[in-house]
Formats: structure tokens, C-alpha cells, sequence
């Protein structure tokens, strides 16, 4: 039914070559779009690729009223030229996928009611039963929506205002259905209302679309601003827990075997994953010190919370004299027994400067390496597993003579990408590379700047530590 205000207004209908082609053009994105909707696999725990589903299945639906508008536009066209053939769309399933639109006219001068069949179908209602007047129109509405049409009409029919807005009907089959209305006074020669014409949308799918791409974005938001918080508070525990010195450390004073000691953390590529690697530099109060890097699986505030319970539990252990081996143990039985089990690897070494030896153990942790006179090797490791992956474990203790003027490097795994690429055994052999350089360095520091640039660059994961310690300054 063609809607005017007037009712002897002329129609100017469209050509229908272009009609056609609109209906092509639909029917071609429709089904690129829902191409791209099926290719979407989303996960309980995507909130992004559930946005990216919805604004899918909300694009779908805007596409098919698309395709129904022009439809029915078509419907009113002289027959195209036999020469245009268009591509048939497949039928869509279910009763009402060709019943969104539907038209109503009140006829006030003589009372009749035309309903369209796809109106009987959206009221899910009989055609024998006939058309609701208007008076009995607000009857299927929710009772808070009732008022809302009552005013509508009213202006249309008084004040001869248009209707555009939406309300909630209920059907016979107890179904809710959402419906947009848009209605016009049809007025008579002598400018009085005669009639009402509407035409009536069912958007209720439309509008659950639109409801899941607001919930989806909603979603998501929360969980940025979480993540954001969480990175923030993970950093700001990482730097409270690492070592605050900058530059390098020298202990103890007034000996021969006098460490110079410089670390550094190197974050992951992007920046966002603040894991639980670690590293510290001690002075005992026997006078020896206390060299360690380590590392906690997972990231984000649970792995550095995690890494600051390791790391204190092993500040204190040191202080109070125990050795690297029984070390370990203890901090195995500690994450262990923690609320939140996880998996570690660590170095822990002591060095005594009087003797120039350094004992050390390892759990599951690349061995350090030993730079002497230009050239480099890791040290054998001792017997040790993870941290947190065996109850009892017994971790072995070695040791090792060293000279003025050899270099330490201790280091996380996290340096390079874990890809086919790259392997922890990539990370040693490019460390062990710079040995001729790290022996003519000045300080540990300058060999710290040169991981930096063999390093600083590389696509990393994960983040990683690196801590330097030269014998005899």
C-alpha cells in the first residue's frame, strides 16, 4: 500500500532496471557478509570475536529488510525486460523469514480495516479472525506501551502528526514480538482526516542484534579496562619488587675477587605481557653475596605476585646462611604449597670473594654462563627440576673456581622467540657469541648494554632478565 498524506497524490515509482540491480547487489553481500559470520569462531571467553559475531548478525538482518523493502517495491513495477536475469536467492527457513513488513489502513469515515497478509502473519494472527480496529489495536501491547500508542494516534488523528516509534506486542501464541510503526493521516478533499495508513516493521530480531553488539562492546570494554588495571598494578608490583639500583654494584669492598655486578629487564615485544621473571643481587653478612635469576610461568599480577613471594622467601633464606642446594628445596616446598600452584625455574648463586668460588644450583634454569679470557661456555648444571613440579625434590649444589678478571652471565629464558625459529639453545650460543666483547668490556654494565643491542630488538614473547657480575671490578 503506497503511503501519502494525500490521497489523491500522484506516485512517481521507480525504474525497474535499478530496482533489480539494488536487489542484486543485496542479495551478493548479503551473502558475503554471512560468509564472514560463519568463518567467525567465537569462544566462550572472546569478548571481542563475540562483538565481531554480533555486529555480523546484526548486519545480516539490516541487509535482509534491505532485500525485503526492495522486494516489495518490486512487487508494484511493470515486469523488467526479458533480457535483465537476476540470481535467485535461496529461500530462507522459518514461517516469518519473508513476513518483517506489513501495512494497515483505518478508514474512520466508514470504519473498514485493510490488514495485509504479512501483518496477519506478524500478529500471528488469522486472517478469517479478521483486522483489529484501531480502538482495539492497543489490546496485543504490553500494558506500559499501550499508553504510548494511544498518544500517537491521537496526535495523528487530531493533530495530524506522523507515527514513527516502537512498542511491544504480545501474540496469541504468546510470543513478544517488537514492532515499528509508521503512520500518516490520509486527509480528504477538504483537508479532515479520512483515514490512518501505517505500515508496521517487526524489528524484534533487529533490536536482539543490535542488544548483543551493546552487551558484546560492553563486554569487551570491561574486560580492557580489567586488563589495562591488572597490567598496571602488575607493573607497578614489578618495580617495587625488583632490585631499585640502576647503573652497576660493587661488592664487597677492599678485596681482590670484588664483584661488579649490572642487570636489566627486558619486557616483551608488546609490552603487555608482565610476567614473573626476576633477577637480585645480594651482599651477605658473612660477606659473600648472593646472585639469582628466575622465572614464574604465567603473567600479568598473579605471576608477579607470585615472583615477589619467591623472591623475598629467597632474600631470606640467604641471609640467613642457607646454601643454593637446600635453597631451592625450600623454595620448591614454598611453591608448592602456595594458594596458587605454579611452575618456576631459577638459578641461585653464592660467591665467596675471599676464595674467588662460586657454588650454585639450578632448577630447570639455563646454566650460567662463564666468559674467561675471549672465549665462553655454560657451566654443568647440577641436579634439578622445577620449581613447584615434584613434592620433595632434591636439588643438587656446584662449584666453581674463578679468576679476576671472568665474567658471569645469568640470564632468563625469554630472551628470544620460542618458535621453530629460535630454541633456548639460539639465546646461549648468541650470548656466547659476544664472550670476546664481554671480556674486553670495561664493566659489567657495558656488557649489559651489549645484550641490550643483541637482544632489544628481538620479537620476544615473553619478557626475559639478564643479570652480569665481572670478577675483580
Amino acid at each position: 500500500m503506497p503511503s501519502h498524506l494525500f490521497a489523491d497524490r500522484p506516485a512517481q515509482p521507480p525504474e525497474p532496471g535499478s530496482v533489480d540491480a539494488l536487489i542484486s547487489q543485496t542479495r551478493r553481500l548479503r551473502g558475503e557478509v554471512d560468509a564472514v559470520r560463519r568463518d567467525t569462531v567465537v569462544d566462550d571467553d572472546d569478548a571481542q570475536g563475540r562483538w565481531q559475531r554480533a555486529l555480523c548478525d546484526l548486519a545480516v538482518h539490516h541487509l535482509d529488510d534491505l532485500g525485503e523493502h526492495l522486494g516489495q517495491l518490486k512487487e508494484g513495477l511493470p515486469p523488467a525486460p526479458e533480457a535483465i536475469e537476476l540470481p535467485q536467492a535461496a529461500p530462507e527457513a522459518g514461517p516469518e523469514a519473508q513476513t518483517r513488513v506489513g501495512s494497515a489502513e483505518w478508514n474512520l469515515l466508514t470504519d473498514e480495516v485493510s490488514w495485509s497478509d504479512e501483518l496477519f502473519q506478524i500478529f500471528g494472527r488469522s486472517p478469517e479472525a479478521g483486522p483489529l480496529p484501531l480502538d482495539e489495536l492497543g489490546s496485543t501491547l504490553f500494558s506500559e506501551d499501550q499508553p504510548l500508542l494511544t498518544a500517537w494516534v491521537t496526535a495523528c488523528l487530531v493533530d495530524g502528526k506522523p507515527i514513527d516509534g516502537e512498542f511491544r506486542i504480545v501474540r496469541a501464541d504468546g510470543r513478544v514480538r517488537t514492532l515499528h510503526m509508521r503512520g500518516e493521516p490520509v486527509l480528504d478533499s477538504d483537508g479532515c482526516t479520512a483515514s490512518m495508513w501505517a505500515v508496521l516493521r517487526d524489528v524484534s530480531e533487529l533490536r536482539r542484534s543490535q542488544r548483543a553488539v551493546r552487551e558484546s562492546r560492553d563486554s569487551l570494554q570491561r574486560r580492557r579496562e580489567i586488563a589495562q588495571t591488572e597490567h598496571r598494578l602488575a607493573v607497578e608490583l614489578q618495580e617495587a619488587v625488583l632490585p631499585p639500583w640502576r647503573g652497576s654494584l660493587r661488592f664487597p669492598h677492599g678485596n681482590a675477587g670484588t664483584l661488579d655486578v649490572a642487570a636489566h629487564y627486558l619486557p616483551s615485544a608488546t609490552s603487555a605481557l608482565i610476567g614473573g621473571d626476576w633477577y637480585d643481587a645480594l651482599e651477605l653478612s658473612d660477606g659473600s653475596s648472593m646472585l639469582t635469576v628466575g622465572d614464574l610461568t604465567g603473567h600479568g599480577v598473579t605471576a608477579t605476585s607470585g615472583m615477589a613471594m619467591m623472591l623475598g622467601a629467597l632474600r631470606g633464606m640467604a641471609m640467613a646462611g642457607i646454601q643454593p642446594g637446600p635453597l631451592m628445596g625450600w623454595l620448591n616446598q614454598l611453591l608448592e604449597t602456595s594458594v596458587q600452584p605454579a611452575l618456576g625455574s631459577a638459578v641461585c648463586c653464592r660467591y665467596d670473594a675471599t676464595r674467588q668460588v662460586l657454588s650454585w644450583a639450578q632448577a630447570g634454569h639455563p646454566a650460567p654462563l662463564l666468559i674467561r679470557r675471549g672465549s665462553g661456555r655454560s657451566l654443568l648444571p647440577p641436579e634439578g627440576v622445577l620449581l613447584g613440579a615434584t613434592s620433595g625434590a632434591v636439588y643438587g649444589q656446584a662449584e666453581e673456581q674463578l679468576e679476576v678478571g671472568d665474567v658471569l652471565v645469568l640470564h632468563t629464558d625469554g630472551l628470544t622467540p620460542r618458535s621453530i625459529e629460535f630454541s633456548r639453545a639460539d639465546g646461549t650460543e648468541r650470548l656466547l657469541a659476544l664472550a670476546p666483547r664481554f671480556s674486553a668490556a670495561r664493566s659489567a654494565q657495558e656488557c649489559v648494554r651489549m645484550v641490550i643491542e643483541e637482544f632489544g630488538e628481538s620479537e620476544r614473547e615473553d619478557d626475559a632478565c639478564v643479570l652480569v657480575a665481572r670478577v675483580g671490578g
